[in-house]
């Protein structure tokens, strides 16, 4: 047997290179990597040494820069990932959050972080986290509960056995999620003898799993029977890229189609079947088919609380639930009736069986009374003087999009807005994290978006507060010549979560900076401090400076940021519905009383009472 004597780090880079897609481009795009002791002498060494054969990138923060690696993997639909690696410490558990957001989204990421001596000589090293009652934990067993393959590198030769297992859980359908390989700094300068075949090019096939027969025709016979089914389209539609066999089925049987979050683009907006955003932040047309559905179609959907009302959206007594997913756990929830299968395959086999079945279909009047009432909202202002809104500000950018523009957020007011007043024209022109709703992956999500597709318009919407919490990947941007359009609105904290507070029966109370016991009133200069880092920005005063600004935005060679400062209160009254969050039984405050009454009237209606 053929052998190559390498290090741990060097037998570790040279065999990430090698992992291919059946399109033949590397799965693994890149390494995003901030050096410290812990991974700078060993994998640090071993990435410059393959630099030709794997790119690196140094980001400014671990947690934003497994962001632009998650945002990479969610738009290039799960078919390829970027890895990240951190020093040991403060610079591994900077990832954790990072890690839950892809675990929480279903989505591939490759965690490097470094770890302490395997045999333990220095011991405690610098940064390392001692468990007075286990010998064998480190900072890194945090990744434990959110990452889907983890192992801890002690010996050179378990490489053999844990690449092959990272890579075969990033690349399978059903388990697809975050690994972490926490690496012992001693191991990644320690050689091995490894085989030359060990590092052959290797391509991972992403599998379509076909549905049981017995499942099928269980699931068939169900929407036979069925009046008033409707479709729940999800994430996994996108990552089965399935959405012209929803839009075939949807159209052969007439059923209406609902959007996720993270199913939203899944069909064009102005598709006849698509009745829109569902759930909370969702639309009139789209929560009155689903209120009176008999059975719900899930397609590639978690089923998450903002999807389903907290449970108490789909309020026909004789409802069914069905969910087509690629993942058992997913395909069982809340005593659905699985098909379990690729989203794509499912539907076209369930097509095949319907054999011409065709529905009612929903009434047109449904869609066109939707934007007859939130069109109006996302104009620009007769009132030059007061404070824009943020739907005046979506407006704004729908005008200056194209077909090729992805618009994309995370957390906060927008993405309440955006998934009930975006149109998204076509596939991939909507990006949403709001799985773990992570405030801080805006920027860097629109970098990955970016590397993803690079001839994609991106145009990132945030706020104050999550520009904020993580903007030092703008640098980065600059530094890359990534051009990323970012508009940020200035509502002077944190209005979203200020409104929730409100609408409990709270007081206005440590969200809004203006309401907070400052000794000294903010005076950040967001604009100002966005040209500090690299890019090209500016403050605007009303709709229409921003919409000049959009058109300078298209001539950037870099990262350009619109600033605008927005009122934090007006949100879109039509459509929406109930989500669950728990008022207090007690309180002095007369408005907490009255939600609460108001709440347990909604737990009631949920349980049937």
């Amino acid at each position: 047997m053929t052998t190559i004597r390498l290090t741990a780090a060097q037998a570790m880079v040279k065999y990430l290179s090698r992992q291919m897609t059946e399109t033949g481009e590397p799965f693994l795009a890149g390494v995003w990597a901030i050096f410290g002791h812990g991974n700078v002498a060993g994998i640090g060494e071993a990435l410059y040494a393959e630099r030709d054969a794997i790119r690196t990138w140094r980001g400014h923060n671990e947690q934003t820069m497994a962001h632009a690696a998650i945002a990479f993997a969610k738009q290039s639909a799960r078919r390829r990932a970027m890895a990240v690696t951190s020093s040991i410490g403060p610079g591994a558990t900077n990832m954790v959050t990072a890690a839950a957001l892809a675990h929480v989204n279903r989505l591939p990421l490759l965690l490097l972080p470094g770890d302490v001596f395997s045999g333990r000589g220095p011991d405690p090293v610098l940064q390392q986290v001692e468990d007075f009652a286990d010998g064998t934990v480190s900072a890194n067993d945090c990744f434990r509960p959110v990452t889907r393959y983890f192992d801890r590198i002690v010996r050179p030769d378990q490489l053999l056995t844990a690449l092959p297992r990272a890579f075969r859980v990033m690349t399978d359908p059903a388990d697809c999620g975050p690994v972490c390989l926490a690496f012992c700094q001693d191991v990644q300068a320690e050689a091995f003898h490894y085989p030359a075949s060990f590092f052959e090019p290797r391509v991972w096939r992403i599998r379509r799993p076909h549905p049981d027969p017995a499942e099928l025709d269980a699931i068939a016979s169900l929407l036979k029977a069925a009046e008033r089914p409707v479709i729940v389209a999800g994430g996994g539609v996108h990552y089965s890229g399935a959405s012209e066999a929803l839009q075939d089925f949807a159209s052969t049987h007439a059923i209406p189609v609902v959007e996720s979050q993270a199913g939203k683009s899944a069909l064009a907006f102005d598709h006849a079947m698509n009745l829109g955003p569902v759930g909370v932040t969702g639309s009139s047309s789209a929560n009155v088919v689903c209120a009176e559905a008999d059975l719900v179609l899930g397609v590639g959907t978690r089923f998450q609380d903002f999807t389903t009302g907290s449970w108490n959206l789909f309020k026909n007594p004789r409802r069914k639930l069905v969910s087509l997913n690629v993942a058992a756990y997913d395909a069982a929830k809340h005593g659905a009736e699985p098909l379990c299968c690729d989203a794509r395959v499912g539907l076209e086999r369930l097509s095949q069986a319907l054999a011409g079945r065709r529905f009612q279909p929903p009434s047109e009047t449904l869609k066109a009374e939707w934007f007859a009432a939130v069109d109006p909202l996302t104009e620009a202002p007769a009132d030059t003087n007061a404070l824009p809104t943020d739907q005046q500000v979506i407006g704004a950018v729908q005008r200056a999009s194209g077909p090729d523009t992805v618009v994309m957020c995370a957390a906060g007011t927008m993405p309440g807005e955006l998934h009930k007043l975006w149109k998204a024209p076509r596939p991939g022109a909507y990006h949403m994290e709001y799985g773990y709703s992570c405030m801080g992956y805006e920027i860097a999500g629109a970098i990955g978006i970016k590397m993803a597709e690079p001839d994609r318009d991106v145009v990132c919407m945030l706020g104050d507060g999550s520009y904020m919490m993580a903007n030092s990947e703008l640098a980065t941007a600059a530094m890359l010549g990534l051009k990323i359009t970012i508009v940020l609105t200035d509502n002077r904290g944190f209005g979203c979560i200020n409104r929730l507070q409100m609408a409990c029966g709270g007081a206005e109370f440590n969200n809004l900076l203006d309401h907070a016991e400052h000794v000294n009133p903010s005076r950040i200069d967001f604009a100002a401090h966005a040209a500090s880092m690299g890019a090209e920005a500016m403050h605007v005063a009303s709709i229409a400076e921003l919409e000049d600004a959009l058109e300078r935005a298209k001539t950037a060679a870099g990262p350009f940021v619109v600033v605008i400062d927005a009122d934090p209160y007006p949100s879109s009254e039509p459509g929406g519905h109930w989500w669950d969050v728990a008022v207090p039984e007690v309180s002095s405050r007369e408005e907490v009383a009255e939600a609460r009454k108001a709440y347990e009237e909604q737990v009631k209606m949920r349980a049937g009472g």
